[in-house]
């Protein structure tokens, strides 16, 4: 699909009182790549971990990286449809999937992701931590304790403890990716706490890239613009949505298919000397 074919706002006012949101309510339906991704053999024999696995980006990346050869754990909340129908994909193209639900706020969950992937496939190639919670406040007052720290909790704190599990099995040539956002640099003063964990995870992808360069792990992350995923209309009034994407300079969100391909050239050996870096994929916003 050409970029002129990709749907424009305004969208419908939708609303979802679900968080993260179902796929199957979204009008229009994402694109993950369905039916337009061809897989080349980038990843083949790797296993990989995929946190926010059953929809939007993480859909996308699954779909890409089962196409290029990859077996893949999918960790997610509670999305049950959503997820098998991401294992369904990953199926279909021949490779094998793993479904694990459960909250990675629970700092024993975070270890029981890792430990399964490695029970289900005998190795641990790449981890995709891609995982997030957002939500939209008017004012700081808005935001409270709890609030706070859920969304750091989900976002960056177990972004670590995944990660410091996983390491412990992952060999010289293995990689790490990062989920940030272009909030990470441009934050938006309504997704205060959100934002705040971006620029945490382009800090912590910068640090860890360093620590663990000697033992051959690249650790980079993928800053999104902003992408039509279920997140959107479960956590943004509906006249934020009807207007989604039209802020950046292409006039239009991005769909989850248009990530992929950066997870997949990050996690291929492809980028063997590529660690410590954003990759900005924000319809023209730039990140410098």
């Amino acid at each position: 699909m050409s970029d002129t074919q990709r749907p424009t706002p305004p969208f419908e006012g939708q609303q979802q009182d679900q968080t993260p949101g179902r796929t199957a309510q979204m009008q229009p339906q994402p694109d993950h790549g369905e039916k337009s991704y061809k897989g080349s053999g980038r990843l083949a024999g790797k296993a990989a971990i995929i946190t926010g696995g059953d929809s939007g980006i993480g859909r996308a990346v699954a779909i890409a990286f089962a196409r290029e050869g990859a077996d893949v754990l999918i960790a997610y909340l509670n999305e049950h449809d959503d997820a098998r129908e991401t294992a369904r994909w990953v199926e279909e193209a021949g490779r094998k999937a793993v479904l694990v639900p459960g909250d990675i706020t629970d700092r024993a969950h975070c270890k029981a992701i890792v430990d399964k992937a490695v029970e289900a496939f005998g190795r641990l190639d790449v981890v995709v931590n891609n995982a997030a919670y957002q939500m939209t406040y008017p004012s700081l007052d808005a935001i409270t304790d709890d609030e706070w720290d859920k969304t750091f909790d989900t976002n960056i704190g177990a972004m670590f403890r995944i990660t410091r599990a996983a390491v412990k099995h992952m060999k010289p040539g293995g990689a790490i990716v990062n989920t940030t956002s272009i909030n990470a640099d441009h934050p938006n003063p309504g997704l205060l706490a959100y934002a705040t964990t971006k620029g945490a995870i382009q800090n912590f992808t910068g640090g860890l890239a360093q620590l663990l360069a000697e033992k051959g792990i690249r650790v980079n992350c993928v800053a999104p613009g902003p992408i039509w995923t279920p997140l959107i209309p479960s956590t943004m009034p509906p006249e934020k949505v009807e207007k989604f994407g039209q802020q950046v300079p292409m006039k239009r969100p991005g769909q989850p298919a248009e990530l992929a391909p950066a997870y997949v050239m990050l996690a291929s050996d492809e980028a063997s000397y590529i660690s410590g870096a954003t990759i900005a994929v924000t319809g023209g916003s730039p990140i410098i």
